[in-house]
């Protein structure tokens, strides 16, 4: 059977805003097996996109596969990536040239890049369905107080300000974010403590069957988008029109500040810590909010 190999060996965020154009090469086509190089935990949320038929495990800027039919990068603009693709000699290969945008909206890009290679493709085709396996805390309100990059981590405490003043608390986040997690628990009366207790089923389940969720610009907020959970970001370094929910969802809210930065950063980007408890609890309904 022919192959569909897609490139884009990132993390959970990168991943979901690549729905739309997983889909995208399925309608195109249906005959080929569809192969997406990325890292092998994503696997149990790439079934669920109901387009991709394998995983292969692979790290960022690691060796693409072999053998593929067609191979399309969805990785970055090049050119190491689209080396890589070259390298595994497709009949075909889909990446970007000269018309790379760089404050073009993450899922607009790839879905832009598929329409100038005669594919078309539909934004907003984020939604996935919940996963079949049950939520820890059903209803719950989500805090997930982590990020891949302190720039894009707004301070424990002004977490724990804010899930004061919330009902059936939840803190979520991977094992290495257990302690911060832990941090933003205290002093929240009834908060349980998640991170580092779930596998990103389980995460997903939680944020699938959430009444809210609040966290900064990382993969948590994506899938709050592709399961339409309402959610309240927290924009730093990087602009919501290139990376947050789209505008048209007006259950998803976005705070910014207006400033942008470096998103690698050690430090919390100064644009992100002009956001405050007041600005984050504002844009919080009301039915969430508790009377501490």
């Amino acid at each position: 059977m022919a192959v569909v190999l897609i490139y884009r060996a990132l993390g959970l965020g990168d991943f979901l805003t690549g729905v739309p154009a997983y889909r995208a090469l399925r309608r195109a086509f249906p005959d080929h097996r569809i192969v997406l190089a990325a890292p092998q935990a994503l696997a149990p949320l790439a079934e669920l996109t109901g387009a991709i038929d394998e995983v292969v495990d692979t790290a960022p800027l690691g060796p693409a596969p072999p053998g593929a039919d067609i191979a399309v990068n969805l990785h970055g603009r090049g050119p190491q990536s689209t080396a890589l693709l070259r390298a595994s000699h497709p009949n075909r290969l889909i990446a970007f040239g000269d018309s790379w945008r760089a404050d073009e909206h993450e899922v607009q890009r790839w879905c832009r890049l598929l329409r100038e290679h005669g594919i078309e493709a539909d934004p907003g085709d984020l939604r996935l369905d919940p996963p079949a396996v049950p939520s820890p805390a059903p209803g719950a309100t989500v805090v997930h107080p982590g990020a891949a990059s302190e720039a894009r981590r707004w301070p424990a405490d002004r977490w724990t300000e804010v899930a004061r003043r919330l009902d059936d608390v939840v803190i979520t986040g991977g094992p290495e974010e257990r302690a911060l997690a832990e941090r933003v628990a205290r002093g929240v009366p009834g908060a349980r403590v998640l991170a580092g207790e779930t596998n990103l089923l389980t995460l997903a389940a939680t944020v699938a069957h959430a009444s809210l969720v609040l966290c900064g610009d990382t993969g948590v907020a994506h899938l709050a988008t592709a399961f339409g959970t309402p959610s309240v970001v927290l924009f730093g370094p990087t602009p919501p029109d290139e990376w947050g929910p789209p505008a048209d969802r007006p259950q998803h809210r976005v705070l910014w500040s207006g400033r942008t930065g470096d998103p690698h950063a050690a430090t919390p980007d100064p644009g992100l810590l002009e956001i405050s408890v007041d600005d984050v609890l504002g844009y919080v309904p009301a039915s969430q909010s508790s009377s501490a």
